[in-house]
């Protein structure tokens, strides 16, 4: 009976512990996410997270977060012999955010000369990237629901700020968050507001991790 109380007092502080330490590493990351923009704000910074004013609007901005991607290199990669595929978590992390109902969109560089919408511009990025698609999951093209915005001009290529803006324009009082493999391009969003996420890094998660995204909802 003393060892049945012992061995139950162990699994306790056990518990305790391990509730403990994950309480201690969710909210470190979160602080990381949320408190520390100024290394994307500020020259030289690598853009990977959001800053002071920017979380400070995340009152008024609550309920519908919004993830914005850039493609190449970000979600998919192109091999050497011109084949694409998901980068590495691509395709499970695109399928976390749909199960949670947080709507995702694309923010890429396209030729302005593949149409005169977004969405013919969109339809011929899907056509161009199915045609040497070799993953063993079709891209998930459906979960961007026509959120594609892509350049009307040369001037509007990234990383000038317009497909940003135009973005922002369209998501109403929805928090945004980007994720881009470059450092320019993220922190040209950090700077219009966006929580930024630079993918890629070493020691960091390969995505913002959904469940920050959730609280930023």
């Amino acid at each position: 009976m003393h060892k049945e109380k012992g061995y139950d007092t162990m699994n306790r502080s056990a518990s305790k512990k391990l509730r403990r330490v994950s309480l201690a590493l969710g909210a470190a990351l979160a602080s990381t996410v949320l408190c520390t923009t100024a290394s994307a704000a500020e020259p030289g910074g690598v853009g990977g997270v959001a800053g002071v004013d920017s979380v400070a609007r995340t009152v008024g901005e609550r309920a519908c977060p919004v993830v914005y991607f850039d493609l190449g290199e970000t979600l998919v990669h192109t091999a050497d012999d011109g084949s694409i595929t998901y980068r590495p978590g691509a395709a499970s992390y695109l399928r976390a955010l749909r199960e949670r109902h947080i709507r995702i969109g694309l923010i890429t560089n396209v030729p302005p000369s593949w149409g005169t919408t977004d969405a013919e511009r969109a339809a011929r990025l899907k056509k161009e990237v199915d045609a040497t698609w070799k993953g063993s999951a079709p891209f998930a093209w459906k979960d961007f629901d026509g959120r594609i915005l892509t350049p009307r001009t040369e001037a509007e290529r990234k990383p000038a700020p317009v497909l940003w803006q135009r973005a922002r324009a369209e998501s109403g009082p929805c928090r945004l968050v980007f994720q881009a493999e470059t450092t320019d391009e993220v922190k040209v969003a950090a700077s219009l507001g966006y929580v930024p996420y630079q993918v890629g890094q070493p020691h960091r998660p390969a995505f913002l991790p959904v469940e920050l995204i959730r609280l930023l909802g």
